[in-house]
């Protein structure tokens, strides 16, 4: 049980990793634009807004991985309530499809570590 939570935390802190390098570095692209339903000029004007976010992204994999290096099972709970969390405003107020990208993860990582431990 231990091993599946190390790979499902792993799993989460990637996702947040992928959305920051999606959202601080490519969000002008055709490719990204795309996947969140953008067009040139939005993506234009809301990228400094998009860096943001993926910053805040990257802190949420940041702690992930702290937590899975460490060890650490608070920095593990407190990261995952936050993907969890943000997730389900993302979901209230953005589009649903975040529920299955960040908060199924999220709770289920959340899930398996307080069962593994």
């Amino acid at each position: 049980m231990e091993l599946a939570a190390q790979i499902v935390v792993g799993l989460v802190a990637l996702i947040h990793f992928y959305i920051l390098v999606l959202e601080m570095f490519l969000w002008r692209t055709d490719r990204v634009r795309a996947t969140f339903g953008t067009s040139a000029e939005f993506a234009e004007e809301s990228a400094a807004l998009a860096a943001n976010q993926g910053l805040y992204n990257g802190f949420l994999a940041t702690g992930l991985a702290y937590g899975l290096v460490t060890d650490d099972l608070k920095f593990q709970v407190f990261f995952l309530s936050c993907v969890i969390v943000a997730g389900i405003y993302g979901a209230l107020t953005a589009t649903r499809k975040i529920l299955f990208v960040q908060v199924i993860p999220g709770a289920l990582g959340l899930l398996l570590v307080l069962l593994a431990y």
